[in-house]
């Protein structure tokens, strides 16, 4: 699979197919694509369909297959941000809830539970993420600009409720109560950060959607 992507910071990610070939995608993440492209709906099986329904994902994917020579397609990014590529072959990523755009066929899905219950109710990220496995590349939404951080062994990251974006899967991840009464009533930052530990590589969004949302509703006039 062979892919450009244009635009930041409303990114479209061009996917160019050989004859034959094959690229999955979320529902409804097609923009446009050359005539030739044949769109195929499934679930992938029961489990998969499960796995990606409670992480964030819609139980359906759609596959497009290039018929009769090379063929092209574009996918949008739904928020304005990045789409970063991830080659899956050299090991698995662990990646917000939603994140995930389009990807070679090769690309499995799977739930990522958190080891621990803090986590996954009060880290941002919901109790669980999606882990992304098996071969080839995915394309992956980040809202806002990305920043990448490399942890070595026992370094960690302290970061705000939303703005994980991504992982490697040997990053582990779990929650910290944010100290003192009047930091937690005043300070603006919640009851609780995100710490992830390395070893392994952190994407970091700079304007995660929940936090977006939240800035247009304060500005919407009030009836």
């Amino acid at each position: 699979m062979k892919y450009e992507i244009k635009g930041e910071p409303l990114p479209v990610a061009l996917v160019y197919l050989e004859a034959e070939e094959k690229v999955m995608c979320q529902k409804g993440a097609m923009a446009w694509m050359t005539p030739n492209m044949q769109m195929a709906t499934g679930t992938g099986g029961i489990g998969k369909a499960f796995s990606k329904m409670f992480s964030g994902e819609s139980m359906f994917q759609n596959t497009y297959t290039s018929q009769g020579g090379p063929g092209m397609i574009a996918f949008a990014s739904s928020v304005p941000g990045s789409i970063i590529p991830f080659d899956i072959s050299q090991g698995d990523m662990i990646v917000q809830k939603g994140g995930y755009l389009a990807s070679d066929p090769s690309v499995e899905f799977s739930i990522a539970f958190q080891k621990k219950l803090g986590a996954g109710f009060f880290g941002g990220e919901g109790f669980i993420m999606q882990r992304l496995h098996g071969k080839g590349i995915a394309l992956v939404e980040i809202d806002g600009y990305v920043v990448e951080y490399d942890l070595q062994p026992g370094q960690q990251m302290v970061i705000d409720t939303g703005y994980l974006a991504a992982m490697t899967g040997t990053c582990t991840m779990d929650v910290q109560t944010v100290k003192g009464v009047g930091n937690v009533l005043f300070g603006g930052e919640g009851l609780f950060n995100t710490v992830v530990t390395g070893p392994g590589k952190i994407y970091l969004q700079t304007m995660p959607i929940s936090q977006l949302a939240g800035a247009v509703a304060a500005v919407i006039p009030r009836s």
